[in-house]
């Protein structure tokens, strides 16, 4: 039998792009000479309380508080792998969760919109193992029913995107967008295209009474 459990989920401070590392304890009843290790990694929205600033950061995902029953449902954050090399009893994995700061993306848009607290994570584990067998080693999957749940701090995620984009963000904009914002800013002598939507916004500001 083999068992998972995850212990930890950290920020991983040498990658080039942002990356958690969740840290995974294996555990096996015998020896293993390898294990090529799959995790779908899911978010449970329903598993904690939201403050009122938070629910309207969360209109988009799930509409009003009292539609909350019908529309918030665990859903995928990621796939993420990794190979384990030999071990005999126990022992620990680092298991690369690669993050986006997309607000295109529904797991950027959800935990972007908390303040605090924790965020519920259910990590589904899958893949082949490869263990002794009568000619050199036999290969079984793991069972369907290894999982496992984990509370990471909001300000885990906080913290990463803070350090490889302080005090800023992305938008995912077409690229005729893109160029009438370019022609916008260019033509108001705007140093850039952060001051250009600054722009526009105070001119919409002065419309609305």
């Amino acid at each position: 039998m083999i068992t998972f459990e995850v212990t930890g989920i950290a920020p991983e401070p040498y990658a080039l792009t942002p990356t958690l590392i969740a840290s995974v304890g294996v555990a096996s009843d015998e020896p293993v000479h390898a294990l090529a290790l799959r995790a779908q990694v899911r978010i449970e929205p329903l598993r904690r309380r939201y403050t009122d600033a938070e629910a309207a950061g969360l209109l988009d995902l799930f509409g009003p508080r009292q539609r909350w029953a019908q529309t918030q449902r665990s859903f995928l954050w990621q796939h993420a792998t990794a190979m384990v090399p030999g071990f005999t009893g126990t022992t620990e994995v680092a298991l690369p969760l690669p993050c986006s700061y997309d607000f295109e993306v529904t797991a950027s848009k959800y935990l972007h919109a908390l303040s605090g607290g924790t965020v519920r994570l259910q990590f589904l584990f899958s893949g082949p193992v490869f263990t002794p067998g009568t000619s050199g080693f036999s290969v079984q999957q793991i069972p369907w029913d290894r999982e496992d749940d984990y509370d990471m701090p909001v300000a885990v995620w906080r913290d990463l995107m803070a350090a490889h984009f302080p005090g800023a963000g992305f938008v995912r904009l077409r690229h005729d967008t893109v160029a009438a914002l370019v022609a916008y800013k260019s033509a108001r002598g705007l140093l850039d295209l952060d001051s250009a939507v600054e722009s526009l916004l105070e001119s919409v500001r002065e419309e609305v009474p």
